[in-house]
C-alpha cells in the first residue's frame, strides 16, 4: 500500500507542488501588501516554470489513486500548453497592471490555483476528479473575471460568468449522476468496460449529452456560448487572454479525455452531438463577428468559431482526430496570446481603447505592431503558409479521413466567411487615415507579441516537426 501511495504521489507531484506553492505565495502577498504585485507576478511565473520542468523531467507516466488520475503523453502535452498559457497571461499582466486598480497581489495566486485545476482536468480519470478540477478552475475564473472591482463591466462579467457557470455545473453533475446510475461506475476505464458489454440505453445517452453540455460551456461553443462576448469584453484584458488560451486548452483536453476514455465504445453516438455543436459554432462564430466594433467581443466570437474547428477533429474519433485537436489547440493558444498582446498595447495616455477603428493607420504610426497583428489576423483566418492554416489542415483532413467530408466543407466555407472581419482589421491598419499613435507598449507585451508572431511564421516551419511528433505521441495514448 505504501508503494502504491508513493507511486501515486510521484505522478501527481507537479500539481501538489503548484498547489502548495500557490498557498505560500498567498501568505507572502498577504504580509507584503499591495505593493508586492509585480514581485508576486514574477514569483508566480517562476513557480509555473518550475512546475513545467518537474512535469517534463520528474513526473513518471502512470495511473494514480486507483485509476482516478492519469498522466500519459496526452495529459503531459496539454498540461505543458496550459502552463505556457498561464505564464504568458501573467507576463501580459505586468504591462497591464500599471493601469489603476488592477495591481493586486491576489491575481497571480488565482491564476496559479486555476492552473492546478486545469492540470487536474486534463489528467482526470474519474467523474469526481473531473468535477473537482473543473470547479477549481471555475471558482478562480469567477473571481478574476470581476477582478477590477471599480469597473461596472468587470463586475457584470464576473456575475454573469458565475450564474451561468453554476447552471453548467448543475447540468454536468446531473449528467454524471445518470452515467453513474446506468453504469455503476465513475472511473473512465470502468465505464468504457461496462459499455462494451451493454446495449445503448436512452438514459445513458441522455446522461452523456448532459455531461457534454456542461463541458461545452467551458469551451463556449454554441448553444452554450451566451456568456462569452460579455465576459470577454467586461473582464480585464489579461484575464480575457487567460480565458482565450489556457482555459480553452484545458476544457478541450478534458472533453477529449472523457469522450475517448469513457465513451469510446459509443463514438457513433457522441459524434452526432459533436458534429452538431461544431457546425453551429463555426457558422455562428463566422457570421456573428461581422458586425462587431469592439475587438474583444470580436475575439469572443472568433473563439467560438475556432472551438468549432477544433471539434471537427474530435468528431473524427480516431488517432488522426485527436492529433489534430492537440495541434489546433497549441497553435490557437499562441495566436490568441499574440492578439491580446496587441489589444493590451492599444493605449492612449492612461486610457485603453478597444474599438477596431482606433487601429486606423497603425501601419504608419507603429508598423511593427501593425505587421504583427496582420500576421495574427491572417493566421486566425487560416491562410497559408501561416500556423493557423496548418492547424485547420490537420483537423479537416482528420474529418475527411473519418468520412465526415461534409463537416470539413462547412469548415472551409465558414473560414472563408470569417476572412471578412479579419481582413477588415488589416484594411483599417494599412489603408485608413492614421489616428493618434498609441503609447509605446511595455517590454513584456512586446516580448509575448514577438514570440507569438515568430511562432506563427516563420519559426513554425522549424518547430513543426517536433510539435507534430509530440502531438502524434499524445494521440496514441487513447489507442
Amino acid at each position: 500500500m505504501n508503494e502504491a501511495l508513493s507511486a501515486s504521489l510521484s505522478i501527481v507531484a507537479p500539481e501538489i507542488f503548484l498547489g502548495v506553492g500557490s498557498m505560500l505565495l498567498l501568505m507572502f502577498g498577504a504580509f507584503a501588501g499591495e505593493r508586492s504585485a509585480r514581485l508576486m507576478t514574477s514569483l508566480g511565473v517562476g513557480l509555473l516554470i518550475l512546475t513545467a520542468i518537474w512535469l517534463i523531467v520528474g513526473a513518471p507516466n502512470g495511473v494514480a489513486f486507483d485509476g482516478t488520475f492519469e498522466l500519459d503523453a496526452f495529459a503531459r502535452f496539454m498540461k505543458i500548453l496550459v502552463i505556457v498559457g498561464s505564464i504568458a497571461s501573467l507576463i501580459l499582466t505586468v504591462g497591464y497592471s500599471e493601469t489603476p486598480r488592477f495591481a493586486r497581489f491576489e491575481f497571480p495566486v488565482l491564476v496559479c490555483l486555476a492552473t492546478v485545476g486545469m492540470m487536474v482536468m486534463v489528467s482526470a480519470g474519474d467523474l469526481i476528479v473531473l468535477y473537482m478540477g473543473l470547479e477549481l478552475l471555475s471558482l478562480s475564473s469567477y473571481v478574476i473575471a470581476a477582478f477590477n472591482r471599480d469597473s461596472i463591466k468587470s463586475t457584470e462579467a464576473g456575475l454573469k460568468y458565475f450564474i451561468l457557470g453554476a447552471l453548467s455545473s448543475g447540468i454536468l453533475l446531473y449528467g454524471a449522476s445518470m452515467v453513474y446510475g446506468f453504469t455503476g461506475q465513475t472511473q473512465f476505464d470502468a465505464i468504457a468496460s461496462v459499455l462494451t458489454t451493454e446495449t445503448r440505453s436512452v438514459g445513458l445517452l441522455v446522461g452523456l449529452v448532459f455531461v457534454i453540455s456542461g463541458l461545452a460551456f467551458k469551451l463556449s461553443v454554441v448553444p452554450f456560448h451566451m456568456w462569452t462576448p460579455d465576459v470577454y469584453e467586461g473582464s480585464p484584458s489579461p484575464v480575457t487572454a487567460f480565458f482565450a488560451s489556457a482555459s480553452k486548452v484545458a476544457a478541450m483536453g478534458l472533453l477529449t479525455r472523457f469522450l475517448m476514455g469513457a465513451f469510446e465504445p459509443f463514438v457513433a453516438d457522441w459524434r452526432q452531438v459533436i458534429v452538431f455543436i461544431s457546425i453551429l459554432s463555426m457558422a455562428f462564430g463566422a457570421f456573428a463577428a461581422i458586425g462587431q466594433r469592439n475587438i474583444k467581443r470580436l475575439m469572443a466570437y472568433s473563439s467560438i468559431g475556432h472551438m468549432g474547428y477544433a471539434l471537427v477533429g474530435l468528431a473524427a474519433g480516431d488517432e488522426a482526430g485527436v492529433r489534430g485537436v492537440a495541434i489546433y489547440m497549441a497553435i490557437y493558444m499562441i495566436m490568441s496570446l499574440g492578439t491580446f498582446a496587441v489589444i493590451m498595447s492599444m493605449r492612449r495616455g492612461d486610457e485603453m481603447t478597444e474599438d477596431v477603428y482606433e487601429l486606423n493607420g497603425l501601419s504608419q504610426s507603429n508598423p511593427t505592431l501593425a505587421l504583427a497583428l496582420t500576421v495574427m489576423m491572417l493566421s486566425l483566418a487560416g491562410l497559408p503558409p501561416l500556423g493557423g492554416f496548418i492547424a485547420k489542415y490537420y483537423v479537416f483532413m482528420a474529418a475527411v479521413g473519418a468520412g465526415l467530408w461534409p463537416l470539413a466543407i462547412i469548415g472551409v466555407v465558414t473560414s472563408v466567411v470569417s476572412l471578412f472581419y479579419y481582413l477588415r482589421i488589416v484594411k483599417v491598419m494599412w489603408f485608413d487615415e492614421p489616428s493618434h499613435a498609441f503609447v509605446p507598449a511595455s517590454i513584456e507585451l512586446r516580448g509575448v507579441l514577438a514570440v507569438s508572431t515568430l511562432f506563427v511564421f516563420p519559426a513554425y516551419i522549424f518547430v513543426a516537426g517536433p510539435m507534430l511528433a509530440a502531438a502524434q505521441v499524445a494521440a496514441r495514448s487513447f489507442f
